[in-house]
């Protein structure tokens, strides 16, 4: 639980590290936005050393949690309901993360 925990916060870093450029770029808000911004993604890198595996295995588990957080922020803050076929990809995209994380021997 501590693994899949560790990569939300990293997920949710490196979300928010890209979120507040896009509203600076897209929506018009102010530039200040880029320093929290360029903290965040600090903090995103930051918590990708904390996995206690291969920076490759890291990565590649990390991105099937970063789907389904990434689908979560869409209903949370972009109130946009996830479709069946986004919860669908999230599932597999999890599993694939399971295998990986989770694997025997490790």
């Amino acid at each position: 639980m501590k693994t899949f925990l560790l990569y939300v916060a990293t997920a949710l870093a490196e979300i928010v590290g890209c979120y507040l450029p896009w509203l600076w770029l897209k929506q018009g808000r102010t530039a200040w936005l880029l320093l929290p911004a360029g903290l965040s993604l600090a903090l995103f890198a930051w918590l990708l050393t904390l996995h206690e595996t291969a920076a490759g295995r890291v990565y590649a588990a990390y991105g099937g949690v970063y789907i389904a957080v990434a689908l979560a922020w869409l209903w949370a803050v972009d109130q946009v309901r996830p479709t069946a076929w986004d919860v669908a990809g999230a599932a597999v995209a999890l599993a694939g993360m399971a295998l990986i994380a989770f694997q025997p021997g490790r």
